[in-house]
């Protein structure tokens, strides 16, 4: 027969048979074709742990699911700041899935965290596409190391879940090149992955899933992508549309209704047997290259990834505040409250939902270490009322406790998949019971559990706060290593947490349209955002603390021919071994163009025993240094000086120096009529040309700027500069040795 993903083969298909392979069947399988001897091939929901349904389950039953672990959140990993961690946690990931006989893992999610109300934001690693590119990378090169693809989602702007099927997300270019399609870029070109899922909602008012400038343009023809896209689940609205713009696959089809549309549109010319085939041939790639090669379910070591789930969760809380409260003490009494200490949220609610291996809750955790630690719920769960007699018995054992341990966080049915919040506040049960506690004992910590930002108005009032995320089935272990000081946390905020929602960029237009979702606040997302205002945070992007301190030294920058070297040092200048995480940001001091403070080009971690130093080498490519030219349809960089900033956070730079480009491939400064003489004569480019043609002398009274007179003809446009002695001869021969 041949391979079945040659031409030759495709040409010994049925129009049925091709119709059939560009729509999914029974939720979770490509086509059986039995009269050509093709197996199916399964993929399975999975970014944080299996959700392999039981073959006759529905789509909605979520927890009719093989046991699988449970692996922190995307919100948590993505504060690891740790590639290796991510691409380790890929592997674990695809040897669950291939010993289950899976073809494609649905994940990594990689949209970006645009406003904190965004309900799946628990599955999303930053608001900061270089960082969620990174994460992302080192995810999908361990699963597909492994014999397994990935389909890396949501394909693109997904950044809400209210009316996400039909919502348009609008925006201008660079916005969409700089920030939303940046990270799905990086995955594309270092780690090949085998599928992308394209997302439910349009971009500038056409859907995603028949959107030809998303999925075939930018896609195969800009960025090479050789794989298939497959829609998410019931974004298609028009099968033979999105076969034309670059979609492959329909999931989860609709049955006989979708081989029917497809085999009407090819009869009927509306949809050519070419651009079908192309898709067929991407869906037999698929099968060829990811479905294994039997059927039989082998066992793996659950065991061994429930222990990387929590050392991957330990290592990756942030440690957000802490006045010598932690590590807890253990010659002092402790209470335990807040009733999510017995019942943790520990992973998101919809498609990333797990069938749990083991789960350990906190209070297991803290009781099987600390015996006569007592406990409290404090509060219920499924009531955000205050219980008064809860509340009292708590504020009884705090009282009598010589340090307090309350665990907060968002109830499950305050963030999921498929809506938004409303609020980033605490349920009013949980803000009353820490200001009661607090004002009875002097030592408390807050440990919490949530999918994103949440608001602290008690922050002020405790000693220490511990941001666990969603920290996946080793949640106790997990939070009780870290508090116990088992584990010095190195987590670091892959997110901004505001002051106030009012504070944050997307406030006036998320979610005020049910249709239209306008980012007016163009690239000032995240701390891009607040850089740019100066507007006061909670917690900054990058924030995160030790218990440990580290001293940056020494910054030398190398300027090569296409990126830039940092070379510095870093000491820990503490007490306990510990592990810092260097941040290094860009700054461009030379485009006239809107633009962001500052963006994080790089980062590494460095792990150190008490005053140990070590040298850290980060490099800074092109791109670091590069803005999306809507103008030239390309990425565009300008020669001149860039700030490198090195901090422990967004607002925490530590060092800084210059790095001036001179790079023979950066843009050539353009110089028309319409250019000011102020600008001109600031280009080192344009001296020669100047002198040549007689304008250095015509404009040398002005060169000065010193007094207002000069100052105003300075900003005047050289088509203007008879105003002040130039003739046109001596322009037509400026310009015309400006561009020769």
């Amino acid at each position: 027969m041949g391979k079945q993903n040659d031409q030759a083969f495709i040409d010994t298909l049925t129009l049925p048979e091709k119709a059939a392979l560009v729509s999914g069947k029974d939720a979770w399988y490509t086509a059986t074709l039995d009269r050509v001897g093709l197996k199916r091939l399964m993929m399975t929901d999975g970014p944080s742990g299996l959700r392999k349904q039981n073959i006759n389950a529905a789509v909605t039953g979520i927890n009719d699911s093989v046991t699988a672990v449970s692996f922190p959140s995307s919100a948590l990993t993505a504060s690891s700041f740790n590639r290796t961690a991510l691409n380790a946690l890929g592997h674990h990931l695809g040897k669950a899935a291939r010993a289950e006989k899976i073809g494609v893992l649905l994940g990594p999610g990689i949209n970006l965290k645009r406003s904190p109300l965004a309900g799946r934001n628990f599955e999303y690693f930053s608001e900061d596409p270089y960082l969620a590119g990174e994460m992302a990378s080192a995810y999908v090169d361990g699963v597909q190391a492994e014999g397994v693809g990935v389909s890396v989602k949501h394909f693109a702007a997904n950044n809400r879940e209210n009316q996400r099927f039909t919502s348009s997300s609008n925006m201008d270019e660079r916005t969409l090149r700089e920030l939303y399609l940046a990270a799905f870029e990086k995955v594309v070109k270092h780690s090949h992955p085998a599928t992308l899922m394209c997302s439910y909602n349009a971009i500038n008012g056409t859907l995603n899933s028949q959107n030809k400038y998303l999925l075939t343009d930018i896609l195969r023809d800009e960025w090479g992508f050789q794989g298939l896209v497959m829609s998410d689940w019931g974004a298609v609205a028009d099968h033979t549309a999105a076969i034309q713009a670059g979609l492959d696959l329909e999931m989860p089809g609709k049955g006989p209704a979708s081989t029917q549309e497809i085999i009407d549109a090819v009869n009927a010319g509306k949809l050519s047997e070419h651009d079908l085939n192309r898709s067929v041939l991407r869906v037999l790639d698929l099968i060829a290259t990811y479905r294994p090669d039997s059927e039989t379910v082998t066992p793996y070591d659950l065991d061994e990834q429930h222990a990387f789930a929590r050392k991957l969760a330990a290592e990756s809380m942030v440690l957000l505040k802490n006045n010598g409260v932690l590590p807890l003490k253990q010659n002092q009494s402790l209470a335990v409250i807040g009733e999510l200490a017995a019942h943790p949220r520990y992973q998101g609610g919809g498609s990333s939902h797990v069938n749990a291996y083991k789960v350990v809750t906190p209070l297991q955790a803290i009781q099987t270490a600390a015996p006569d630690a007592f406990y409290e719920a404090g509060y219920q769960l499924n009531s955000e009322a205050a219980d008064a007699d809860r509340l009292q018995q708590a504020v009884s054992a705090a009282k009598q406790a010589d340090q307090v341990v309350i665990f907060a966080g968002y109830p499950a049915s305050r963030e999921s998949e498929g809506f938004d919040k409303t609020s980033l506040s605490l349920p009013d049960n949980q803000n009353e019971l820490i200001d009661a506690v607090t004002a009875v004992n002097d030592n408390v910590t807050v440990v919490l559990q949530n999918g994103s930002v949440v608001l602290m108005p008690w922050a002020d009032h405790v000693q220490g706060i511990l941001e666990t995320y969603l920290a996946g089935e080793a949640v106790g272990e997990a939070t009780w290593d870290v508090l116990s000081g088992a584990v010095n946390p190195a987590g670091r905020l892959a997110e901004t947490f505001p002051k106030r929602l009012a504070d944050t960029p997307s406030y006036l237009t998320f979610n005020a349209d049910p249709e239209q979702e306008n980012y007016r606040e163009g690239l000032f997302m995240g701390y891009r955002y607040y850089d740019k205002r100066q507007q006061p945070v909670a917690f900054p992007f990058g924030f995160g603390l030790s218990y440990t301190t580290f001293k940056d030294d020494d910054l030398k920058l190398t300027v090569g021919t296409d990126s830039v070297t940092a070379t510095l040092s870093v000491t820990n200048t503490g007490r306990v071994a510990g592990t810092e995480t260097v941040q290094v940001y860009v700054s461009n001091q030379t485009s006239r163009i809107e633009k962001p403070v500052k963006a994080l080009a790089n980062f590494a971690q460095v792990s150190l025993a008490p005053g140990e130093t070590q040298t850290v080498t980060l490099t800074l490519d092109q791109r670091a240094f590069s803005w999306y030219n809507p103008a030239i349809k390309d990425w565009q960089v300008d020669n001149g000086d860039y700030a490198i900033l090195v901090g422990t956070s967004s607002q925490d730079i530590r060092l800084q120096a210059t790095a001036t480009l001179n790079w023979p491939q950066a843009a050539k400064p353009q110089v028309t009529l319409n250019s000011y003489i102020g600008d001109v004569l600031a280009l080192p480019e344009a001296q020669s040309a100047l002198k040549e043609s007689g304008l250095t002398d015509v404009f040398a009274p002005l060169a000065s700027g010193e007094t207002t007179d000069q100052q105003m003809l300075l900003n005047i446009p050289l088509r203007s500069a008879n105003m002040v002695g130039a003739t046109q001869e001596q322009l037509d021969q400026f310009l015309s040795l400006m561009t020769n």
